[in-house]
């Protein structure tokens, strides 16, 4: 597994707040991958993350503010090993648009987190910076979860 892809609706909290924590902490581990992010809707295309997931991952030494908004495409279920999900709705919304000859494998990145399977990462949009720190613990915590299961694989 070498190349993976975190999804939310807007992609400009939670997808490109788990891309910082994984990219973090996969270089922390010494470990190569291709991290991306992407949005199942298209309202934030081009955008940079928001403000305040940019000021959360910045306290905790990561930059996003390099970072824009773009749409899933069909070649991402091809062009990826893993594509995931940061809530439910994102997860059923993907498995709709999955490609039949798709070869990436799709999750919820809290299933890669144990005691936390089948839950969804927190949306702090309409938040403050609290909601913003209680994210970024959940990315960071799917993203440990993530590189375990990297590793044991």
């Amino acid at each position: 597994m070498t190349s993976i892809l975190f999804v939310c609706l807007g992609n400009i909290c939670r997808s490109p707040m788990a891309e910082g924590a994984l990219r973090q902490a996969a270089a922390q581990r010494g470990i190569d991958l291709t991290i991306d992010s992407a949005g199942t809707g298209g309202w934030h295309v081009g955008d940079p993350p928001d403000p305040r997931a940019i000021a959360t991952a910045r306290t905790r030494g990561v930059d996003l503010s390099g970072l824009r908004g773009r749409v899933v495409r069909a070649e991402d279920f091809h062009r990826f090993d893993l594509i995931v999900a940061l809530d439910r709705s994102n997860l059923r919304d993907l498995r709709e648009i999955e490609p039949d000859d798709a070869t990436a494998r799709l999750s919820l990145l809290l299933d890669h987190v144990r005691g936390r399977e089948g839950q969804s990462v927190a949306d702090p949009y309409t938040g403050d910076l609290e909601d913003f720190a209680i994210t970024w613990a959940e990315v960071r915590a799917g993203a440990e979860g993530l590189l375990d299961w990297i590793e044991a694989t």
